[in-house]
């Protein structure tokens, strides 16, 4: 373990260097959602069409999503430190120009923009726990890194219907953008005081090869299931499948020749082999296309099904967020011989919990148990989430852990658009006008129950306990 691992133990600073992490990472994932929510005000103010309004969302998820494994070796290229104050400056910059775009298609390339700067500054944070914080501290900060990723979600939610609603000074959706821009600030030069310097690594190579496959597989699975939705899914988005798993086999293939000639593959044989990071990230895809899947579908359900606003579906899923959290943050708290069997737990307790959730959407209103259904499925994805991040990142060599940075954010993200994409094309698939929600709710619950316990077979290849954070000695 490197020797700045001393800042973990130093007490303040620690509690510093975090809170300007994650404050990162939540600003991060709050404009994925406050985005969406603000998108019908978009649409009236610019006179933007449906597919302007997804890429508007959109733009941003791809950006984000194709350059996060780039962002993570750029980190251990140039300087993490480097890479987090530069990706908060993008996205700092690109905020304000976005409450300030005149056209569709300046906000659109805007969003870009501010996703770009997002993927430089997300998997330092995952790199910079990695290697700050060691031992019981490093599964504390992973837990909270977890609690804010479910907090922004819905924060996104709740402040994007707040925002829009208030109509600050005639300002309209301008401000979901604009508010990001005094954070920014403000983060960086809290930053620039807490980071700490990390040295970049120039003996490591970019792999432009490996960039150009893994972005071109990325941008061919996600672009189709953003627009695909909307779209009613055309041709050139079944056609876009098919490419992104040539592209996936390309960049095996391209990786495999790279290790062989001794060059710096993106994602690096021994990586793969770390125990338990293979099970974790498809256990976290999982996982995560449940959550993403989720949101969309509670959303989608109170206001288009029931005609409550944003910022009534934004509160209906506040107990799910604080069961998450609290699951998050308190796991530690039970005997190390469990921590290996939590994320099967979990994700098996969010089966029950989304077949409650199925019956409630197909009585056709909001309902208490509902909102019980709710908390267990929040409940059941804290207990499981933190402690799939410790265990699957536990054994990564430090060396490695940008590229484990990378790989992580990426699969989270790639899971969320999946979630979405495919959970909500069979909710609107199946929902031809409100009346048919409740029915589709329910059969698109049902669907991501099964998901759920596909996650939790996923995760008992997990390593033994005497592998987890509190068992290991290493």
């Amino acid at each position: 373990m490197p020797t700045n691992t001393a800042v973990a133990r130093a007490g303040t600073s620690s509690r510093g260097l975090l809170a300007v992490l994650l404050t990162g990472v939540f600003i991060a994932i709050l404009d994925v959602a406050i985005a969406n929510v603000a998108a019908p005000s978009i649409g009236t103010d610019l006179d933007a069409s449906g597919a302007e309004l997804q890429l508007v969302v959109g733009g941003y998820i791809i950006a984000y999503a194709v350059l996060l494994i780039t962002g993570a070796r750029l980190g251990d290229l140039a300087g993490r430190r480097r890479m987090f104050l530069t990706g908060v400056a993008v996205f700092t910059a690109a905020s304000l120009a976005c409450g300030l775009a005149w056209t569709p298609v300046a906000l659109i390339a805007f969003r870009v923009v501010q996703g770009a700067g997002a993927a430089l500054m997300v998997p330092q944070v995952l790199s910079l726990i990695q290697l700050n914080f060691a031992g019981t501290a490093r599964a504390k900060a992973l837990s909270a890194y977890a609690t804010v990723i479910a907090g922004g979600a819905i924060v996104g939610q709740i402040a994007g219907g707040v925002l829009v609603s208030a109509d600050i000074f005639g300002s309209d959706w301008r401000p979901v953008f604009l508010v990001n821009v005094p954070v920014g600030l403000v983060l960086l030069i809290a930053g620039a005081r807490t980071l700490p310097k990390t040295p970049g690594n120039p003996s490591r190579k970019l792999d432009l090869p490996g960039l150009a496959v893994l972005s071109l597989a990325v941008i061919a699975l996600v672009l189709p299931l953003v627009l695909g939705p909307e779209l009613g899914w055309p041709a050139w988005t079944w056609v876009s499948l098919v490419l992104c798993v040539l592209f996936t086999l390309a960049f095996v293939l391209v990786e495999g020749r790279s290790s062989r000639i001794g060059g710096s593959p993106l994602v690096p044989g021994v990586l793969l082999r770390a125990p338990g990071l293979a099970a974790g990230a498809l256990a976290l895809l999982a996982a995560t296309a449940n959550y993403g899947g989720i949101l969309f579908l509670t959303a989608f359900f109170v206001q288009s099904g029931l005609g409550h606003g944003a910022l009534v579906a934004g509160l209906v899923f506040l107990p799910a967020a604080c069961a998450f959290g609290f699951a998050s943050l308190n796991w530690g708290k039970l005997p190390a011989r469990w921590h290996r069997l939590l994320p099967s737990a979990g994700l098996l307790l969010t089966m029950p919990a989304l077949i409650g959730l199925a019956l409630a959407m197909d009585a056709g209103h909001l309902s208490v148990w509902m909102e019980i259904c709710l908390l267990l499925f929040g409940l059941g994805m804290g207990t499981a989430f933190s402690p799939l991040f410790a265990i699957a990142l536990w054994k990564v060599p430090p060396a490695n852990a940008a590229d484990a940075s990378g790989v992580m954010s990426t699969v989270m993200q790639l899971g969320q658009v999946i979630g979405v994409g495919v959970f909500g094309s069979v909710l609107l698939n199946l929902m031809d006008a409100p009346s048919d929600a409740p029915h589709a709710g329910f059969v698109t619950a049902l669907l991501m129950a099964a998901t759920g316990v596909l996650g939790a077979l996923i995760a008992l290849g997990l390593p033994h306990a005497n592998n987890t954070p509190e068992g290991s000695t290493s």
